[in-house]
């Protein structure tokens, strides 16, 4: 059975993308806009492992996690932030949060597979 992903980002690009990328792979893509469509499609879905933006309208990254992990039904499910930024400062805040591991955009597709295998095999 195929890991089901809930991707987050602002850009229609770049969820299709990883969509594209990852359905090649294997795995099961659901997607979101944002930080508050998240957390909805997080009940709606109930996903293996979640993909997350940092930069978004309504409710960034950042607060994604945070709310995500105040949940109790999803503090074990592993969540992955792919994102522009890469300040040392940002990804000690993500994991502060409860993100589980830091990937820089642009994403190597074999590499985010990797990963993605490594925190939810």
């Amino acid at each position: 059975m195929s890991k089901k992903i809930l991707t987050v980002d602002d850009s229609p690009s770049m969820r299709m993308l990883l969509k594209a990328s990852l359905t090649k792979q294997g795995f099961a893509i659901e997607d979101a806009e944002d930080g508050e469509h998240g957390l909805a499609r997080m009940h709606e879905v109930r996903p293996d492992l979640l993909i997350t933006d940092i930069n978004m309208p309504k409710m960034d990254g950042f607060e994604l996690i945070e709310a995500v992990r105040a949940e109790s039904a999803f503090r074990g499910i592993p969540i992955l932030v792919l994102s522009t930024e890469f300040s040392d400062e940002k990804k000690a805040r993500a994991r502060s949060a409860g993100a589980t591991g830091w990937i820089t955009k642009p994403f190597d597709p074999e590499k985010l597979g990797a990963a993605i295998r490594k925190v939810c095999p």
